[in-house]
């Protein structure tokens, strides 16, 4: 008997001529050596192939597997799919199609199965912790797969992985960042190791979305768990996270839309209040409540005046979702049109959030999602007299920074252009909307202040704000309470039914509501004062919405453009006499808009901007104060808002970007607001989530954009570039976290201010990441090179690729969060079992296991 040399053989045992595993293996190796030729069959190789090709395997195979060898997987081009999908393929495609299994002979397994015994490395006897090698594996010939057991392997990776138990594994996690999987080619017989942290976070993730689609067993490609992480996040928003943040407000998606986290009502039915006029549409959604009894829909008519203060403040006990707009159907039937939420607690449409989350869907190629969203303005703008912050209850008094002309005349300049008869119908509705809003809500008082002629986030309003935490105003309200004797609680009662009369404290609400307004709540740039600013980044808005307005009145539609709508203007020239009390009103069907007219306006804004807002020691734009009449002097981000606008001078431009930057520029992109302006932080005087140092996303594209507008390309990549590397460095070692905003100085998502942070609660996979995050990584891809692209995917940081020095960075570390009453129970952690955990020895124990080895051991 000839035997093969030992190297060749299997490592797990040695070939017997007398198993019958082993027999046609030795017989088919004498045969190539001559020593033996089987009889009776003329030519063995060639009847070995031929049979090797129609065997299936004789033991019972799972459902849904078919038996497919990647030899014979279908060529590029053939009409017949692929026997496996593509690497990057989307969980519905990778996961919900036929399960594919390469099986070569039989069903023997190895690595991470139920019955198999885990084998530790051990030393003398005690258990210890493999380290990563350092030496580079073997390039494989093919592509190289794993078949694993879903359900054990996510238990197997959990137990050994995920320390802190939070359903997810990131670099916080003390495991030994190694599992070894069987490949597929073996039938898991043969094992290879995956490390690292992002690897085994991708692992959990892929077993999460397997077992979403029922999955028992899968094979899974190692590339796709060493995705390019650039690629995968861009991916999974583009394909993915839009998905997951969609709603609509029909009879499939009502129930999720009316979910919201921020009722802390003692009723919690879901309700929809419709607009007076929509008569149709209140008939719609009552169908709907007869339809679906269980879904206890309370359908409200809305009176012909919503965003009255005094009705508004009584729905706080009866809160709920206010309808959006509808089509007709080729059935004559109505139809909910979508619309895209920024998720975690926020489960509605938001006015500025949807703007961002726009621009990157434009990216993305989802015109028809962008279309909606601007359809959803205008159709809160005709009905709410505004587009407002939010689409609940609590919002109708309440407006957010305005972008609806920038945003509808980027979806006009992507529509269709041999339709261009339809887009300019479309655009004009759009620019309709807008003059109503910039007439009947920002260019009227509260909102103007008539002696400068700027605008200010002072909504109306009365009594506490609903929608924040419970706890958000006890420090305000404590002494209020303790001067009349009684709790917080009785103390918000009586401020809210009218019964307590509190004129400072209807001050400081003033100012509170004007800062959610703002969209920039909180921050001690506005806080005690924001009603009574004129803030740079209102003023940069309308003035674009009057250069935009005057651009499309001019271009779009020869410089008439008639109005529907009937309503009061806003009086032009601002003067004291033209708003007193009483002085006539032209209404807008009076006559044509002409550009001429909303030039003008820009044209003065402009010159209130630079003569209040621009200061030339500091090179930055402030706020101005209309009741000190002065500035405000806080460095804050949208002091770059201008530029983006196009409204500063090129001066202007020059010195914001070589004074301004460099004081606002950070490891992580630009800070919302300098150390210096913030102040001191104590316990008194607590961080404020749009303060340093703290950086968002809108922030970030506004900066970008008005950047690329004056001509400062390398700039704007530079920013983008530190802002894409934070996100994946957050995505890669944190389990493919995308979060509402991060600490761009120490480039840490653990945020240390109210409201925590949102995007980090998810288990195993995350599914729909955060609103204008995803977009300002899509957007921020924009910005950079396709060298810049590499090196963000290669984690190379800012420092090193630009060659600057590198910053001091304290890392910072998550603390214990706060306890939600309202918040689903946490998962039960993996069970341990004492075969899944490496018990790592401590140096002294090292040492001595070393001294006691000898050399040839």
């Amino acid at each position: 008997m000839v035997y093969l040399p030992q190297a060749k053989l299997p490592a797990t045992r040695r070939l017997n001529d007398a198993d019958p595993r082993d027999q046609d293996y030795f017989a088919l190796h004498l045969h190539y050596l001559g020593q033996w030729t089987p009889p009776d069959i003329p030519s063995y190789p060639t009847t070995m192939a031929a049979t090797q090709s129609t065997v299936r395997p004789t033991l019972p195979q799972p459902k849904g597997v078919r038996y497919i060898d990647p030899d014979i997987a279908s060529p590029s081009g053939s009409e017949t799919p692929p026997a496996f999908p593509p690497v990057n393929a989307e969980p519905a495609e990778y996961y919900g199609g036929t399960q594919v299994y390469s099986r070569a002979r039989t069903l023997s397994t190895s690595g991470a199965m139920g019955f198999t015994k885990s084998r530790p490395m051990t030393m003398n006897g005690e258990v210890i912790q493999r380290n990563r090698r350092l030496s580079h594996d073997e390039t494989p010939t093919t592509p190289r797969r794993f078949l694993v057991d879903v359900e054990e392997t996510m238990r197997l990776v959990l137990a050994q992985e995920d320390t802190d138990n939070n359903c997810q594994i990131s670099i916080h996690d003390s495991g030994p960042k190694l599992i070894s999987l069987g490949t597929a080619s073996s039938n898991a017989y043969r094992t290879w190791d995956v490390r690292g942290n992002y690897m085994l976070s991708n692992l959990l993730q892929e077993l999460a979305l397997a077992r979403d689609y029922g999955r028992r067993f899968i094979v899974i490609d190692e590339a796709r768990l060493a995705e390019n992480p650039v690629d995968r996040l861009s991916r999974m928003i583009k394909n993915s996270f839009w998905n997951a943040l969609t709603r609509r407000i029909d009879a499939q998606g009502i129930e999720v839309a009316c979910n919201d986290p921020k009722n802390r009502a003692r009723k919690r039915n879901a309700r929809i209040y419709v607009p007076h006029t929509e008569l149709e549409m209140l008939e719609h959604y009552r169908q709907i409540a007869k339809e679906k009894p269980a879904l206890q829909l309370e359908v409200i008519q809305l009176p012909p005046v919503p965003d009255d203060p005094e009705y508004v403040k009584s729905l706080n006990e009866k809160p709920g979702i206010l309808a959006l707009a509808m089509k007709k159907g080729a059935d004559g039937k109505l139809e909910a049109l979508p619309f895209v939420v920024p998720g975690a607690r926020f489960n509605e449409m938001y006015n500025w959030d949807s703007y961002f989350m726009a621009l990157a869907l434009l990216v993305d190629g989802r015109l028809d999602l962008c279309m909606a969203i601007v359809e959803h303005f205008i159709f809160q703008i005709k009905h709410y007299n505004k587009i407002l912050n939010g689409n609940r209850t609590y919002y109708l008094c309440r407006a957010q920074p305005p972008f609806l002309t920038d945003l509808a005349l980027q979806v006009f300049n992507q529509l269709d252009r041999s339709q261009m008869a339809e887009n300019k119908q479309w655009l004009k509705r759009a620019i309709q909307a807008a003059i109503k809003e910039y007439h009947r809500y920002w260019m009227v008082e509260p909102s103007l202040d008539v002696k400068t002629g700027l605008s200010r986030y002072r909504p109306v309003g009365k009594g506490i704000p609903p929608e924040t935490e419970a706890s958000h105003f006890t420090h305000i309200l404590q002494p209020f309470a303790d001067k009349r004797g009684i709790s917080v609680n009785e103390y918000i009662l009586g401020y809210n039914d009218g019964t307590i009369q509190e004129p400072e404290l209807d001050e400081y609400m003033q100012h509170d509501r004007g800062v959610r307004e703002s969209g920039h709540d909180t921050t001690y740039r506005l806080e005690k004062k924001c009603a009574d600013l004129a803030t740079v980044d209102l003023n940069s808005l309308l003035y674009k919405y009057e250069i935009d307005i005057a651009s499309a009145i001019e271009c779009m539609f020869d410089d008439e453009l008639e109005m529907e709508e009937e309503f009061d203007l806003s009086p032009w020239p601002i003067t004291p006499e033209a708003f007193a009390a009483g002085a006539p009103r032209e209404k807008s069907t009076s006559r044509p808009m002409k550009s001429a007219e909303w030039y003008a306006r820009a044209k003065a804004r402009q010159a209130k901007l630079d003569d209040l807002c621009w200061n030339e020691g500091h090179a930055m734009y402030f706020d101005y104060d209309t009741k000190l009449e002065r500035q405000a002097p806080y460095e804050s981000a949208t002091t770059f808002w201008p530029m983006w606008a196009g409204c500063a001078s090129e001066n202007q431009a020059l010195a914001l970007v070589y004074k301004a930057m460099p004081k606002l520029e950070v490891a992580g992109g630009l800070v919302s607001g300098t150390e210096e302006s913030r102040g001191t932080i104590s316990l008194d005087r607590p961080n404020r989530q749009w303060d340093y140092p703290f950086g968002w996303p809108p922030h970030q594209i506004m900066a970008w954009v008005g950047l690329q507008r004056y001509g400062f390309e390398e700039e704007a990549s530079r920013l983008a570039y530190r802002w894409v590397y934070m996100m994946t460095l957050a995505f890669v070692e944190f389990n493919g976290v995308v979060v509402e905003k991060s600490n761009v100085v120490s480039l840490s998502h653990f945020v240390e201010a109210e409201y925590g942070n949102q995007g980090l609660d998810f288990r195993y996979v995350n599914r729909e990441g955060f609103g204008w995050t995803n977009a300002s990584f899509q957007i921020g891809l924009q910005c950079l090179t396709t060298g810049m692209r590499r090196a963000v995917a290669a984690c190379t940081s800012p420092w090193d690729y630009f060659g600057f020095p590198a910053p001091q960075i304290d890392k910072v570390l998550p603390s214990a969060p706060v306890p939600d009453e309202h918040a689903p129970k946490p998962p039960k952690p993996a069970e341990r079992r004492a075969s899944d955990v490496r018990q790592v020895p401590t140096l002294q124990q090292s040492i001595a296991q070393l001294k006691g080895m000898s050399l040839s051991s």
